[in-house]
């Protein structure tokens, strides 16, 4: 099969041998989406090696349960090990023997096939569209902020960043809160934002905005700048979410979140079974994010596009 394959230095578009894995559903993969965090393993991040991505949609062609197969899934990309005491609790994200889709220890979906357990495999609602369903990953994402910090209607909300994730991040907050804001450098993006009845910040006009102005800012950027500014804005005892990813350090002047009481909250994947709902209900809108899509054998030319400033979702079609 073919697939698109880093191998510490270089990404290639290689033939290779199907994905077998005991126990575990064949996926014949329809679509995936390049996410921030392929960039960001190709340039040196969490030392992946193998087949990259993480966002699809498929087809399932073998299962141990018949039920399943045809059926059209999205897949958790967290694989616990089922023994600990973490996975017994239900919630693999956090299993420290995990394997992760793309990411760490486990071959990815920028390929025309992939195994998951049945357990990390969701249906998708016939309502969906296949261009829809790749965004469930990272809508899942944004929306875990709603599940782990309180957002009420007059929640004052920053959102630092107006890549994919930023936008995501605004419209699921948007839900909860009337008072959402988005900060980023193209207003072609804070156009699609706006469109949400979602406030848009350019960067240029940052210094016009009041310091110390809001009760919950995500910071959302991919930048080491963002952490910066979200202190800047935050007031003091809100609350800082963090969802950027990226190769390398941010220098940090911690001594303000311990004046400013401060409290940080880590956010990085979400539950699948929320975000498939939004889109069924048609409470998100994602399609508008989507820039362009590649066929397989274009793979590289898809990358090469989604490293672009300014580009938004690239999808690779099988």
């Amino acid at each position: 099969m073919k697939a698109l394959h880093f191998d510490g230095r270089n990404l290639a578009l290689c033939d290779v041998e199907k994905p077998e894995r005991e126990g575990e559903a064949l996926v014949r993969v329809l679509k995936s989406g390049i996410c921030k965090t392929d960039l960001e393993i190709i340039r040196g991040y969490a030392k992946f090696r193998g087949t990259l991505g993480h966002e699809f949609v498929g087809i399932v062609e073998r299962a141990e349960s018949s039920d399943w197969i045809g059926k059209r899934v999205v897949g958790e990309i967290n694989v616990g090990c089922g023994r600990c005491h973490v996975c017994k609790q239900g919630d693999s994200r956090h299993c420290s023997d995990r394997t992760v889709l793309g990411i760490l220890g486990r071959d990815g979906a920028h390929a025309e096939y992939l195994t998951l357990p049945l357990r990390n495999l969701l249906k998708v609602p016939d309502g969906v569209s296949d261009e829809e369903a790749v965004f469930v990953e990272p809508l899942s994402a944004a929306y875990a902020i709603t599940e782990q910090v309180e957002i009420l209607p007059e929640t004052k909300v920053l959102v630092i960043g107006d890549g994919k994730l930023g936008l995501l991040c605004a419209m699921t907050l948007a839900l909860k809160s009337k008072d959402v804001s988005i900060l980023g450098k193209h207003k072609q993006k804070l156009d699609i934002a706006e469109s949400q009845n979602i406030n848009s910040i350019l960067l240029e006009s940052l210094a016009k905005l009041p310091k110390k102005s809001f009760d919950v800012v995500v910071e959302a950027s991919g930048n080491k700048t963002g952490f910066e500014i979200a202190l800047e804005m935050i007031k003091p005892r809100g609350k800082l979410v963090l969802k950027s990813t990226f190769h390398g350090s941010t220098k940090a002047e911690m001594w303000k979140v311990v004046v400013e009481e401060i409290s940080i909250v880590g956010s990085r994947c979400g539950r699948f079974a929320p975000a498939l709902e939004l889109l069924e209900r048609k409470q998100i809108h994602v399609t508008k994010l989507i820039s362009e899509e590649f066929s397989i054998n274009e793979g590289l030319k898809a990358f090469e596009k989604a490293s672009q400033k300014g580009v938004l979702k690239v999808l690779i079609s099988m």
